[in-house]
C-alpha cells in the first residue's frame, strides 16, 4: 500500500469516527457539518453528482486511461452538481431549473474540446446551450442598477454584438499601405 492510499484510508476512518462519535453523543461537536443528516441534506449533490463528476473526469485527464467515453456522463455529472448544490445552497430552484437543460451540453464540450472536435457534435452543444440560456434569460430575476433594468438591455445588445460581428466578417480587407 502506497502513502497516499494509506493517508486517504487514515482521513476516512477519521471523519468515520467524528460522525459516529458526534451521532452517538460520546463527542459533542456543536457544528452542524458533523451532523451527518444534516450534511447529507444540504450536500447531496456535492457528494453524488460533483463527486463523481469529478472521479470520471481525473480518469481521463489523469493520463492512466485515455479513455474518452467517461468526459460526457463527467461533465453530465458535473453541471446537474453544481446546478443542485446552487440551487440547495441558495434555494433558487426556481432560477436554476435550466441548468438541467446545459448540463449535457457541458458534457458534450468536454467530448468536443479533447475528443478529436467533432463539428457535428456543436449543433447539439448549441442547440441545448441555447435554449438553457433563454430560459435563464427569461426565469431570472431583474436587477435595476442606477434606476436601470439591465435585464431588458441584454437582447439588444446580444443583438448589436452579433451584427457587429456579422459586419466586421462582410467587410473588405482595407490595406495600411
Amino acid at each position: 500500500m502506497d502513502r497516499k492510499s494509506s493517508l486517504i484510508g487514515f482521513i476516512f476512518i477519521a471523519i468515520g469516527l467524528t460522525f459516529l462519535f458526534n451521532n452517538l453523543h460520546i463527542l459533542n461537536i456543536h457544528i452542524r457539518l458533523f451532523d451527518i443528516g444534516y450534511f447529507l441534506a444540504n450536500f447531496w449533490p456535492a457528494l453524488f453528482l460533483i463527486l463523481p463528476g469529478l472521479i470520471l473526469n481525473s480518469i481521463y485527464f489523469s493520463g492512466k486511461v485515455r479513455n474518452i467515453d467517461v468526459l460526457v456522463p463527467g461533465g453530465l455529472f458535473l453541471g446537474l452538481g453544481l446546478t443542485c448544490q446552487i440551487s440547495m445552497y441558495f434555494n433558487v430552484w426556481n432560477i436554476m431549473w435550466p441548468g438541467f437543460i446545459l448540463a449535457p451540453a457541458i458534457g458534450l464540450f468536454e467530448l468536443y474540446l479533447f475528443g478529436g472536435r467533432n463539428k457535428i457534435l456543436l449543433i447539439p452543444i448549441f442547440i441545448l446551450s441555447g435554449t438553457s440560456l433563454v430560459f435563464f434569460y427569461c426565469f431570472s430575476p431583474t436587477f435595476h442598477i442606477l434606476g436601470f433594468n439591465f435585464k431588458s438591455m441584454i437582447i439588444p445588445f446580444i443583438l448589436i454584438l452579433a451584427g457587429i460581428k456579422i459586419l466586421s466578417k462582410d467587410a473588405p480587407a482595407k490595406s495600411i499601405l
